[in-house]
């Protein structure tokens, strides 16, 4: 928050944050869930609503060059990103 203000004081007034993507998420993880918690009592609405899990296949597709939706499109990250490009996109046509 103190760096998207930093910027705005100094390089760039327009800056806005569209919205805030929880990653790296354990459902297992009382911490995890404590955080996400935390985040969006503090930060409400910016926050969206898909959250992308801590998923093995998400960390492996880097050491392959390649995007986790080309390297396992069924994964359980891919499948997550895919829900928020479309939270993302019927966000922006309720905008629109």
């Amino acid at each position: 928050m103190r760096t998207i203000a930093s910027v705005q004081g100094g390089l760039n007034r327009q800056l806005a944050m569209q919205g805030i993507v929880l990653t790296m998420y354990d459902g297992r993880n009382k911490l995890s869930e404590q955080v996400a918690n935390d985040v969006r009592t503090h930060l409400g609405n910016l926050v969206y609503n898909t959250v992308i899990p801590r998923n093995v296949r998400i960390s492996e597709a880097p050491s392959f060059g390649q995007p986790v939706l080309i390297y396992d499109l069924n994964c359980a990250g891919s499948k997550a990103y895919i829900a928020l490009a479309a939270e993302l996109l019927e966000q922006e046509k309720e905008a629109a």
